[in-house]
């Protein structure tokens, strides 16, 4: 899809017509067995649901359903995948021990109109043959999601690209919000921010509601497409989420938005401003 010698367009162009980041175009991933995938899907879907189980909870959960599964076996997988029940939260972003770390500003804020907070998080998505990771920029009064990427490796330039693309389409917001993970406490995403005149705003560690309302979002989007999918590659993903994403703002009424959609929402209340 994506050819090396195209007469017009870099690698690095091509990358982000399609929303694949410059690592996972170059990364090789190692290929997980079947049987080990299949569990880290099963883990993953109880996991969406409650997010609270611990390994034993979620061994448990699975043999209720005839899935025979260890503790233990679990909880490394767990650990691979990057959950950890004790946050509340996929922990798909590791903190960086000498990455700067921002309090967090939105305690008692009243938010209610767009752009004035964004919010940022990373997620697992499960395929066939392996997983990729999924970041999304949405805004916090509107739930509308601003931009995406898709990527098979942890670096922080699927984060940045995500953000440039949401900085340049709508301006950029007064605050952004996210978790500690060393993806948003390096000088990319720091320095992207700051350029653009963004105040930096943190969850406190192990604040699961800090950035709830991404969080729904990611339940949604599994329940609603990627787990109804058998995604065999990155490029299937991409449609998969693609075509949600474009339902979620432009179709699905919100019920903390009046049933109006987060495209309605965040235009509607943009003009209002433009008026005001």
């Amino acid at each position: 899809m994506i050819p090396r010698d195209h007469p017009d367009l870099s690698i690095s162009q091509q990358c982000k017509l399609v929303r694949l980041s410059r690592s996972a175009f170059y990364y090789t991933p190692v290929r997980i067995d079947t049987d080990t995938l299949a569990m880290m899907k099963e883990i993953d879907r109880v996991f969406t649901k409650y997010p609270f189980f611990c390994s034993r909870q979620i061994a448990a959960y699975l043999r209720r359903d005839s899935t025979v599964v260890g503790r233990h076996r679990v909880r490394r997988l767990m650990a691979k995948m990057g959950l950890e029940a004790i946050y509340k939260r996929p922990r798909t972003s590791q903190p960086h021990p000498q990455h700067p770390v921002f309090p967090y500003l939105l305690r008692k804020m009243q938010i209610d109109r767009p752009n004035q907070v964004w919010c940022a998080d990373i997620t697992f998505v499960p395929m066939w043959y392996g997983f990729l990771y999924l970041v999304a920029i949405m805004d916090w009064a509107t739930r509308k999601v601003l931009s995406w990427r898709l990527s098979n490796t942890m670096h922080a330039d699927f984060c940045v690209d995500a953000l440039s693309e949401a900085v340049a389409k709508h301006g950029p917001p007064e605050i952004m919000n996210t978790d500690q993970g060393s993806q948003f406490t390096g000088s990319a995403w720091i320095t992207t921010l700051t350029e653009a005149g963004v105040r930096i705003s943190m969850d406190g560690r192990g604040r699961y509601l800090d950035n709830i309302f991404i969080e729904r979002l990611w339940g949604s989007l599994k329940q609603e497409a990627i787990y109804l999918e058998e995604i065999s590659d990155g490029f299937q993903a991409r449609s998969v989420i693609k075509n949600w994403m474009v339902f979620y703002n432009t179709e699905r009424p919100h019920s903390a938005l009046d049933r109006q959609t987060p495209d309605d929402a965040y235009w509607a209340s943009s003009e209002e401003q433009k008026t005001a």
